[in-house]
């Protein structure tokens, strides 16, 4: 045995001794879960192969010369031989790129621990008991859930009493503000308000009836003031919503199952939807709770909106 291959076994004996002093002292250890080991295996192989390698190369400047013959192509001079990759590296090649596809078909996303997992685990067995002690729950018990719900999650950007704190965030006092019509009326909307992909073409796609043609500047302030307004009273707001969004929405604003929302107060419905798919408006952008509430606390909310405009 040379001297540059008992470096080679002290080095590598050296580092795998450190490794297992490494992992003994972490939690979990050796005889952890499956990342553990993979962890352990891979530091294992990357050592040995990378001693084998740089004995190789040093072995290779110590002994051997340059041979064989040179490519056609030069850089500034410099050939290049045309030799064949080495069995080793194509060995190492293959094999990794055969532990690679097991590891992320199989290895890891099915046998192997994921902390979204153990969360997503630990959130249905919560939500289970939750809905079984709560589920129940009707009337002017969930309104009171809702409201607890409502100043755990909600009072942030709507405030403690929900009226948006200056205009922050909506004011759920109230169904709809002028601006917010004014809005949807310009952009259009895709909110998924009824629980679905169902958007609301822009001012573009909005023809009134009446003056047969496009709704025009004049006529979107006169329709925003008469939505804001709870549609009441009479005018242009009222001519041009009964030519222009009646069509969807219903004579009385009320919406039509599966085509439109209701305009003139909340619903539990559409509460959870918004809640759900989250909502792009005049303001800004509201994200969803889709995942941040169990459906039970997401009734309640809506309940306990609704409640506040009656």
């Amino acid at each position: 045995m040379n001297k540059l291959t008992l470096w080679g076994i002290i080095i590598t004996v050296a580092m795998l001794l450190f490794t297992y002093i490494s992992v003994s002292g972490s939690e979990g250890g050796l005889h952890g879960d499956i990342i553990n080991q993979l962890g352990v295996a891979g530091a294992v192989a990357l050592v040995i192969i990378t001693v084998y390698v740089v004995i190789g190369y040093v072995r290779q400047m110590q002994e051997k010369t340059a041979d064989g013959q040179l490519a056609d192509e030069q850089w500034d001079g410099i050939g290049e031989y045309l030799n064949e990759v080495p069995t080793g590296w194509a060995i190492m090649f293959l094999g990794t790129m055969i532990w690679g596809m097991w590891y992320f078909v199989a290895g890891y996303p099915v046998n192997s621990y994921s902390s979204i997992g153990e969360y997503n685990k630990d959130v249905a067995v919560e939500n289970a008991k939750y809905e079984a002690q709560y589920g129940s729950i009707t009337g002017d018990r969930l309104v009171e859930m809702g409201e607890s719900v409502f100043l755990a999650e909600c009072k942030v950007c709507h405030g403690l009493t929900a009226d948006g704190i200056d205009g922050k965030a909506a004011n759920l006092n109230h169904r709809i503000a002028a601006k917010s019509v004014k809005y949807t009326i310009l952009h259009g909307s895709n909110n998924a308000l009824l629980g679905m992909e169902m958007p609301m073409p822009d001012r573009n796609g909005l023809f009134n009836a009446n003056s047969n043609a496009l709704i025009t500047d004049a006529q979107i302030d006169a329709v925003a003031t008469y939505v804001a307004n709870g549609l009441t009273g009479t005018g242009d707001g009222a001519d041009v919503f009964a030519g222009t969004c009646a069509s969807c929405h219903g004579p009385d604003g009320a919406g039509i199952e599966f085509v439109a929302p209701d305009l003139r107060a909340f619903t539990p419905k559409l509460v959870v939807n918004v809640l759900n798919h989250g909502k792009k408006a005049a303001i800004g952008t509201m994200p969803s709770f889709a995942t941040k509430l169990n459906s039970k606390q997401k009734e309640a909310v809506g309940a306990y909106i609704t409640s506040l405009s009656k």
